[in-house]
């Protein structure tokens, strides 16, 4: 497994314990509204939510341990919490100043000021790491009959004592100078003031698509490189008559979220839907309209962010600057909040009574301005650069793009179909190759994060045809799907699917052919016939060596071999997408026909080599005119099958294609299929 591979895995399981800070935020931000000038000294019922909160923020870096160790386990079982628990408490207890000052034998002053924090979430992390990799390699040790009661999963906590005393050892020596270290690092950015908190701002948004976000934020949120940003906001008055939170201070990386979060994504979500097509805008409003309100409520920003991430990445780029800019500005003006969850209404509210909230309110009006602020950056650069946001695929607004093609996916039909999470997590399981390929199952708040053999078998017009709204490749072994904020318990329900049994892999839908078949076979008439984009011998569609244009998934039509070098369009129309690696073209006619010319099967990859462009997107093209240029040896000797579909990608609109093309085709010249309607 690769270090990329190894951080996501750690990244997820960092996601366990903090899902527990909505409750230490909730009853400690009620606690400070009930008794808003004593903090719980002046009413019982504020004190025990307020001290009922701060158990768990104090305590933090056992939960790490403890959540670590079970979400990187193998099978999530509570013998790895248990073995957390414990390596946590024996490194803890052998590296503390006292047990480190009688070891070394030296007075408690003279032992390095580290020690003193060696109960910290970095330490956490370290020894959840190390026990879930205990766990998954000895879980299923069988000892001898005379131990056998201590084999399996018992025999790791007993044998996570043993090993965190070589841990500890290591750690009485190393320790000091990774603490040195971190704190350095802290206070590097820590000593850059604002500019340090928008610095991170711009780098919490541009790691989110790889799913390192979590680790980056444990460094500036939580006490592992001395900064604590979390937890000393939450614990509000006490950090203070401690010394370690200041007002205006703390909660400079948490305070720059609350504009984006509740203002800025949905200015973002408005451009968006007015920049769609006037025929797509009711479908757009839909999704914008939810991913705006679950942004500005409780601070979840995936869902908008995931429709332009990656069909937009120059939009990412600027919204992930906007918000290094917010958390700059929010810091040099020291207007704070704070949050224990994420920076949404709902924590605003919460966290309003807290005494470290400065000049709070003063976030809500610099979000009215991030709202205008996103609102005309967004509109201007996608209208400027004509940027196929959600919305503006021209007719194929139910389309998607997946993996260079497009697919024609009923949105209505997906929101009207109401599975059981049991048969959409089978399903979702089939969409990654069944169970065969699939070795790891987890989730955060909106993405299945998959661990495969081998994540070319991944069906992503299958999983879309589910419901998901994207699938990203990290690389061979890990596949992301964005299925929204029932990401949890799909995986769940995934895990007891496989409990039950082997899922095979899914086969091409066979619905969409099925249901062009089943349309009336009468003469109809014929509103296009296409002509052949080049040179080549005839294939048939289902012999295509891609399950979804094998299986008609994606549209209806022909494929052929191709034996000349120059790609022509088959029919006039407008070129709506040319995909930026060349590979593939969108063309569409004046009767609403929408054809894809996909050049070859997985050329993707080959990351527009091979291909060169002839004209630009949105031009208008008569039937033979030149698109694309080819450089087939290479092709030939470089793509997995250069076997290269023509196809109808809304052929629902119509009754069916006639195939009249067979064996050699001439390029402009011979027909290859009527369009019937």
């Amino acid at each position: 497994m690769g270090i990329l591979n190894y951080l996501q895995r750690i990244g997820r399981a960092l996601m366990v314990p903090v899902a527990t800070l909505p409750a230490a935020a909730i009853l400690m931000g009620v606690g400070y509204w009930i008794d808003p000038t004593g903090w719980g000294a002046d009413n019982v019922v504020a004190a025990f939510l307020i001290k009922s909160g701060a158990a768990i923020i104090d305590n933090m870096s056992m939960l790490f341990a403890i959540g670590i160790a079970y979400g990187m386990s193998k099978d999530k079982d509570g013998a790895a919490a248990l073995t957390g628990f414990v390596s946590f408490m024996v490194v803890t207890t052998l590296c503390s100043t006292a047990t480190v000052g009688m070891i070394q034998g030296i007075p408690p002053e003279a032992v390095p000021a580290a020690f003193g924090k060696i109960n910290n979430q970095f330490i956490g992390i370290l020894v959840g790491v190390i026990s879930a990799e205990l766990y998954n390699r000895y879980s299923g040790v069988e000892l001898p009959m005379a131990l056998s009661f201590f084999s399996g999963r018992r025999l790791v906590p007993i044998l996570a004592s043993f090993v965190m005393i070589l841990v500890a050892a290591v750690l009485m020596y190393v320790w000091p100078v990774i603490y040195d270290a971190l704190v350095s690092f802290g206070k590097s950015i820590k000593d850059l003031g604002a500019w340090g908190a928008g610095i991170y701002g711009f780098f919490n948004r541009l790691l989110i698509p790889v799913g390192l976000h979590h680790a980056l934020n444990s460094v500036f949120w939580f006490n592992v490189a001395d900064i604590n940003d979390i937890p000393n906001f939450l614990a509000g008055q006490q950090s203070i008559d401690a010394g370690t939170a200041i007002p205006g201070v703390t909660g400079r990386y948490q305070a720059g979220f609350f504009p984006i979060m509740m203002f800025g994504i949905p200015g973002a979500a408005l451009a968006i839907y007015h920049c769609a097509k006037p025929e797509n805008k009711a479908k757009v409003a839909g999704i914008m309209i939810a991913g705006a309100f679950a942004a500005f409520f409780t601070g979840i920003t995936e869902p908008i962010e995931f429709s332009f991430m990656f069909v937009a990445p120059v939009l990412y780029v600027i919204h992930a600057f906007l918000t290094g800019i917010s958390l700059f500005i929010a810091a040099t003006m020291q207007w704070i909040s704070g949050f224990g969850f994420s920076a949404g209404l709902v924590d605003m509210a919460l966290s309003s009574r807290n005494p470290l909230a400065t000049n709070w309110y003063m976030l809500i009006l610099q979000g009215l301005v991030f709202f205008a602020l996103y609102y005309v950056v967004f509109r201007f650069v996608i209208t400027k650069f004509n940027l196929l946001t959600p919305g503006r695929e021209a007719a194929m607004a139910t389309n998607d793009t997946v993996d260079g093609y497009s697919e024609n996916v009923s949105t209505d039909n997906k929101k009207d179909e109401k599975k059981s999470i049991s048969s959409e997590a089978r399903q979702y399981i089939a969409a990654i190759g069944g169970s065969d390929n699939l070795t790891g199952i987890d989730a955060c708040i909106t993405r299945l994060r998959l661990t495969v053999k081998d994540s070319a078998q991944v069906n992503d017009a299958y999983a879309k045809q589910i419901g998901a709204s994207g699938v990203i490749r990290l690389n061979k072994e890990s596949v992301q799907v964005i299925v929204g904020t029932r990401a949890e318990l799909i995986a769940n329900a995934m895990r007891d699917v496989l409990k039950e049994g082997p899922v095979a892999a899914a086969q091409a839908a066979a619905a969409a052919p099925e249901a062009v078949k089943a349309k009336a076979q009468g003469n109809g008439n014929v509103v296009l016939t296409l002509v052949a984009p080049f040179d080549g011998e005839v294939v048939d569609l289902s012999a295509v060596p891609d399950e979804a244009f094998a299986g008609r998934v994606v549209g209806d039509g022909i494929a052929i071999k191709p034996e000349s070098d120059t790609v022509y369009a088959p029919a006039a129309g407008t070129v709506v997408k040319i995909f930026d690696t060349n590979h593939a073209f969108c063309l569409e006619t004046d009767n609403g026909a929408e054809i894809i010319v996909h050049m070859g099967i997985d050329t993707v990859n080959l990351n527009g080599n091979g291909f060169t462009r002839l004209i630009e997107e949105g031009a208008q093209v008569a039937a033979g005119d030149a698109v694309l240029k080819l450089d087939l040896a290479y092709l030939n000797e470089h793509a997995k099958s250069m076997i290269s579909p023509v196809i109808i990608s809304n052929i629902d609109d119509y009754d069916r294609v006639e195939i009249v093309a067979k064996g050699l085709v001439k390029a402009n010249e011979s027909e290859l299929y009527h369009v019937i309607k």
